[in-house]
């Protein structure tokens, strides 16, 4: 292994080899929140708990990130985004071997709240780092790398989760993701350079209002916000969709699987497009938006496998789309020494979007049908795509 990285001034310039440690990161977050989310309804059933106690097992990982992440974002600004960035992982690897070493299952709750406050922490460090490892042209193909690592976690954490928790429990899965947290923070360590604090001017409260309230930060947002939403309720509810069209748990699961990988095999040809000048941001944002909505169609009007598929198969692409294109807008359109805030801050309207979505197409469910709720978030993809079609690629990217 090769000895600790050295440090870098200013703004550095990294090679791939700097950022795959961020990408494994992006990875650890996705996975540990995925694969131990899946199998929590084992759990709960086992433990003869409500789904209320479901309910907050399911909530507290999501809600430790919505609280936290503006705040380490902030802080990684401060003192520099690798400190947090480590601290993070050495957190998650802490929670989790924790909760093997205590062996009392009850504890899940608490060690879910510790790996999501440790998340809250070295995912928008991981998304800092990335922006200012990469230049200003290459955002694109450095975010959509991260972002098809994140949803690669994504993919294979329900399934391995599945795997891990029937050979061992929750004990092996837990003693696993210490494991792979901890492998991580080693080789980030190693590769990942310093990057030093920039000069800031004095920021208050007001100035942070309003540039967080610019066009320039909400409309990436709300696209990322959007995206994440399309992405939950097609997760929750495609595999509904196809249990009343007679569909086996094995089929809408596949369906599901493909929905995830599709939005993580897209992602790096969209940041690559984005850096040759191919993809316009708001554009293409759009274009991911509409694709969700036509999704979000499809499963709301035509029953059946191949309904269900195509749902999948264009929810994925407009989300794996939406994606980089944001996360290198607002890298691109953000101060350097603010880079850390925004990402955090842009972290929450993922998580917001996260649960926003499902709950919007439940409520209206509840009231009218389910495909009644497709349509409606349907229709505020639309008219969210609408909204962002006019932010401008940076000058860096122009002609």
């Amino acid at each position: 292994m090769s000895g600790p990285a050295k440090p870098a001034t200013g703004t550095p310039t990294g090679s791939l080899r700097q950022l795959r440690p961020l990408y494994a990161a992006g990875f650890v977050t996705a996975f540990g929140a995925h694969s131990i989310a899946a199998s929590l309804g084992v759990y709960t059933h086992g433990e003869q708990a409500s789904l209320l106690t479901l309910g907050l097992l399911l909530a507290v990982y999501d809600g430790a990130e919505v609280v936290l992440k503006p705040v380490f974002g902030s802080l990684a600004d401060r003192v520099g985004p690798r400190p947090v960035l480590l601290g993070g992982l050495l957190a998650f690897t802490v929670a989790s071997a924790a909760f093997v070493l205590a062996g009392n299952p009850a504890a899940v709750g608490l060690a879910r709240l510790g790996q999501g406050a440790a998340a809250a922490a070295f995912s928008p460090a991981a998304g800092a780092m990335v922006a200012r490892l990469s230049p200003s042209t290459g955002h694109g193909r450095a975010f959509g790398g991260y972002g098809a690592w994140k949803g690669l976690g994504y993919t294979l954490g329900p399934l391995l989760g599945g795997v891990l928790i029937t050979f061992g429990g929750f004990t092996l899965l837990f003693s696993v993701l210490a494991g792979l947290s901890l492998a991580v923070c080693v080789w980030a360590t190693a590769v990942v350079p310093t990057a030093s604090p920039l000069p800031r001017a004095r920021q208050t409260v007001l100035d942070l209002a309003r540039r967080l309230t610019h066009p320039r930060f909400l409309r990436p947002t709300a696209a990322l916000a959007g995206s994440t939403a399309a992405l939950a309720a097609g997760v929750g509810f495609l595999p509904v969709l196809g249990a009343t069209s007679g569909l086996t748990p094995l089929v809408t699961g596949a369906a599901v699987s493909l929905l995830a990988a599709c939005g993580a095999l897209v992602q790096p040809w969209t940041g690559r497009a984005r850096d040759a000048g191919r993809l316009r941001d708001g554009a293409g944002m759009a274009a991911g938006l509409g694709l969700a909505a036509a999704g979000m169609i499809v499963a709301a009007l035509l029953p059946g496998v191949v309904a269900v598929v195509a749902a999948a198969v264009l929810i994925g692409i407009g989300t794996g789309v939406v994606s980089p294109l944001a996360f290198a807008h607002l890298a691109g359109t953000t101060p350097k020494e603010r880079v850390g805030q925004t990402m955090g801050s842009a972290e929450v309207g993922r998580e917001l979007g996260d649960a926003g979505g499902p709950l919007l197409v439940g409520a209206i469910a509840t009231v009218a049908t389910l495909g009644a709720g497709l349509l409606g978030l349907a229709a505020a993809l639309a008219v969210t795509g609408l909204a962002v079609t006019r932010a401008k690629t940076p000058a860096a990217h122009d002609g």
